[in-house]
């Protein structure tokens, strides 16, 4: 790599007053519609990555043991993370690749630097345990990271058996790894179903999961407008409510907003969520009609009519 020029990178949002990163770097996180694909850089290529650690233990090890397979031999590499979401445990699994880690904590985050060592241990161990996979208990394609990656959420097993059969176009807003497209999908009357999620791995997993024509996947925020995916007949959605590890109601709420943008007049919304949620403000707000139709075991399902 002498004669070409290294890259820097970062890996999601790490605090500012915490590292500095380069101008110019490229984005890694599949959170980040367009970023690049960390896992498709040839080893040695970036000079630099700082990463917000992902706070789940395979995600992050995964995360991190592609960081250092791309960077080049005493590169550098910062690892970020709050402290209860994985940080305590950073340096451990960085001296476990062999890194000689120096560590300091400051605002509730650990943060660990390390040069990238000529000769890495562990790593193809860590990279195998986060890859995607087929999960039996599912029958579904996933990887270690995606929402509910190795079980099928209980709200959306119990919105597909409330959805009613629809027909048109209609959008899967947050499809994650497209259970709530199978339900959909079992109506013929359905033309066209758009999934949409912000999630690169999680598209690429429903890819492999939805197999049907009528199907059309995009890596995308869902909480944006598309002005070309208006007018639509119907749509279903799970909508998330964290951010990172934190619980973020505002999320769900942006949801619902895009949701009505997206429906033609007499369009019709169908989501489930979480009991404790505030959203009937919200969906009377942007709906003409909103209707609960199922509140039972800590999860309530309505009906919102544009």
């Amino acid at each position: 790599m002498t004669d070409v020029e290294l890259l820097s990178g970062v890996y999601g949002a790490p605090p500012p007053h915490l590292a500095d990163t380069p101008r110019g770097a490229r984005q890694l996180s599949p959170l980040h519609p367009g970023a690049s694909d960390l896992g498709a850089a040839p080893p040695g290529s970036y000079a630099s990555i700082v990463m917000l650690a992902p706070p789940g233990t395979l995600e992050r090890r995964y995360a991190m043991a592609q960081a250092l397979t791309a960077l080049a031999h005493g590169a550098e590499f910062t690892a970020i993370a709050p402290k209860d979401k994985g940080g305590a445990r950073m340096k451990t699994e960085l001296e476990d690749f062999s890194c000689t880690v120096a560590e300091t904590s400051k605002s509730h985050h650990r943060l660990c630097v390390v040069q990238r060592p000529e000769t890495l241990t562990g790593v193809d161990e860590a990279l195998s345990a986060g890859a995607p996979r087929f999960v039996e208990e599912t029958g579904l394609w996933s990887q270690p990271g995606v929402f509910s990656w190795d079980r099928i959420d209980p709200g959306s097993i119990l919105l597909v058996s409330r959805l009613p059969q629809f027909k048109g176009h209609g959008a899967d807003l947050g499809c994650g790894l497209g259970f709530l497209a199978h339900g959909v999908l079992r109506s013929p009357a359905v033309e066209r179903l758009e999934l949409i999620d912000i999630d690169r791995r999680a598209i690429e997993a429903a890819k492999r999961n939805v197999m049907d024509p009528r199907a059309h996947l995009h890596w995308a925020d869902a909480t944006g407008g598309d002005p070309h995916l208006s007018k639509l007949d119907f749509v279903v959605m799970n909508p998330p409510f964290h951010s990172g590890a934190s619980e973020d109601k505002a999320l769900g709420q942006a949801f619902i907003r895009n949701a009505a943008r997206m429906l033609r007049p007499g369009g019709v919304c169908w989501l489930v969520a979480n009991r404790h949620l505030p959203y009937e403000a919200v969906l009377a707000a942007a709906f003409k009609s909103v209707r609960l139709d199922h509140d039972a075991g800590g999860f309530k399902i309505y009906e919102a009519k544009a």
